[in-house]
């Protein structure tokens, strides 16, 4: 295990500007930070993995230590995998630290040498999620405030699509 190596998993379905301030402040913390797109066979994504993937790799290139990737199965055995000791997590409200703490624990359960940290969120980013981003674009809403140029440029391209 590499203390070195930390994974900020999420859906990123779309990749929010409080993803990228996550996406940041991890950077700055670890040596290596490899964000990890979750694919969920029974979830209907908007963006593919391969759509997410391209689009965080755009938003984080000023990173040169921040990798993208997309797993399948349980984020904790993904990180065994990669020798990652660190699992990051945003926190934006109480409920998501109710439901992190939980995944936490289990995750320490099956195995203990990969820690989890917490970032809260930055204020002016605690009521934005990808859900809402989604929401607003589909109706033609401007959500250049909650998400990165490349971002809106490409819900807006595939809302035209229909």
């Amino acid at each position: 295990m590499s203390a070195r190596l930390a994974v900020y998993a999420g859906s990123f379905d779309p990749a929010t500007l409080g993803h990228l301030d996550i996406i940041e402040r991890a950077a700055a913390l670890f040596e290596n930070v490899v964000v990890a797109i979750g694919v969920h066979p029974t979830k209907h994504a908007l963006f593919s993995p391969v759509e997410r993937k391209h689009l965080i790799e755009e938003i984080s290139k000023h990173l040169p230590n921040v990798r993208v990737d997309h797993f399948d199965g349980l984020l904790i055995q993904y990180c065994q995998s990669l020798g990652a000791s660190v699992i990051v997590r945003g926190l934006r409200i109480t409920t998501d630290f109710e439901y992190e703490l939980q995944i936490a624990h289990a995750n320490a359960d099956l195995c203990p040498e990969v820690d989890t940290i917490f970032l809260p969120t930055r204020t002016k980013h605690g009521f934005v999620s990808a859900s809402l981003v989604r929401e607003i674009a589909s109706h033609g809403g401007d959500v250049s405030r909650y998400a990165p140029k490349v971002v809106c440029d490409a819900l807006a391209t595939k809302f035209k699509r229909g």
